[in-house]
C-alpha cells in the first residue's frame, strides 16, 4: 500500500494474506512446542520492522468461536492482559472499521498504540481478521505511548473437520518505532507469542457460557445491521507513515523482570 490514499482491502488482498500466512519460505522457525509453532523473520538493514507468526492448533473449539472472540471487543477486555485501553472509533463497510489499541510493553520499555483500518472476512470454512495503520486527525499520538505501525497483521482461522477443532495462524509485519534491544525479540518470539496464543485458546474455551450473560445476540461483526458505530468517510483517514512518527533508541534497555515471567 503506497502513497497516502487509504483503500480497504478487497477479496484479493484477502486471498494474499491467507497464501503469506500458509507460506513458510523465507521465514526461520524460533518455536515449536505443545502444539504452538512460531517464526520470524530477520530485520532487514536499516529497517525495524518486525515480522512474526505463530500457528496453534485448538482442540474443542470451533472456527466460527473462535472467529467470534477474535471479534468481541467486550470479551477482550477480560482476557487479553495485554491491553490498557482498546475501542472502536467508526466504520467503513459492513465489514470494515477504525479502531484504537494500547497495549503493555516489557519492562521497561514505554508502551504502544495503534489506529488500524481492520477488515474482515469469511472464506468458506475459513476465516480472515486482518488490519494495517492508518492516520486519523482526532486521534494523534499520546505523549505517554509510542505510536507503532502496522504494516499488515491480522488472523487466518481454518475449519478442521467435522468436529470442534480449528487451527489459527496469527501474522504481523509491525514497526514499533524504536531500536528494540534483543532479549525483547528474542523473549517475542520464545515467550509472549506462545503465551498470547495460548491466553485465545483459552479464551474461546469460556467464551460461550460469558456471551450468554453478555449480550448473547449482539454480533454486529456477523450482523452488520446491528452495528451502532459512526460511519467514517475514507477521505478522514491517511496512511500511517512510520517515517512522521517518533523513532526511539531504547536498544540498551535491560530487562526488568516481574510476575509476568513466572505466569
Amino acid at each position: 500500500m503506497s502513497g497516502h490514499t487509504v483503500t480497504i482491502p478487497d477479496d484479493r488482498a484477502f486471498a494474499t494474506f491467507k497464501a503469506e500466512c500458509l507460506c513458510e519460505e523465507g521465514w526461520s522457525m524460533t518455536h515449536n512446542k505443545g502444539g504452538i509453532t512460531v517464526w520470524t523473520q530477520g530485520l532487514e538493514e536499516g529497517k525495524s520492522i518486525h515480522k512474526i507468526k505463530c500457528r496453534m492448533v485448538c482442540k474443542d473449539v470451533s472456527a466460527e468461536s473462535m472467529y467470534d472472540v477474535l471479534h468481541d471487543i467486550e470479551y477482550r477486555m477480560k482476557w487479553d492482559t495485554n491491553v490498557i485501553e482498546t475501542f472502536d472509533i467508526g466504520k467503513l463497510t459492513a465489514n470494515a472499521d477504525v479502531g484504537y489499541y494500547s497495549w503493555t510493553c516489557p519492562s521497561p520499555l514505554r508502551n504502544r498504540d495503534v489506529i488500524t483500518l481492520r477488515s474482515w472476512l469469511p472464506m468458506g470454512k475459513d476465516y480472515i481478521i486482518m488490519n494495517f495503520s492508518v492516520k486519523h486527525a482526532k486521534y494523534p499520538p499520546k505523549k505517554d505511548k509510542v505510536r507503532a505501525v502496522s504494516n499488515q497483521t491480522g488472523y487466518l482461522i481454518q475449519s478442521q473437520g467435522p468436529t470442534n477443532l480449528c487451527t489459527l495462524t496469527y501474522m504481523a509485519e509491525v514497526d514499533p518505532r524504536g531500536s528494540l534491544p534483543k532479549w525483547v525479540v528474542n523473549k517475542s518470539s520464545h515467550y509472549l507469542a506462545p503465551r498470547a496464543m495460548k491466553k485465545i485458546g483459552k479464551a474461546c474455551l469460556k467464551y460461550s457460557e460469558w456471551k450468554q450473560r453478555h449480550n448473547p445476540g449482539f454480533k454486529p461483526w456477523l450482523y452488520p445491521e446491528q452495528s451502532t458505530l459512526p460511519s467514517i468517510p475514507l477521505s478522514e483517514l491517511s496512511i500511517q507513515h512510520a517515517e512522521s512518527l517518533e523513532n526511539i533508541d531504547e536498544s540498551c534497555l535491560t530487562e526488568i523482570r516481574g510476575r509476568e515471567d513466572s505466569d
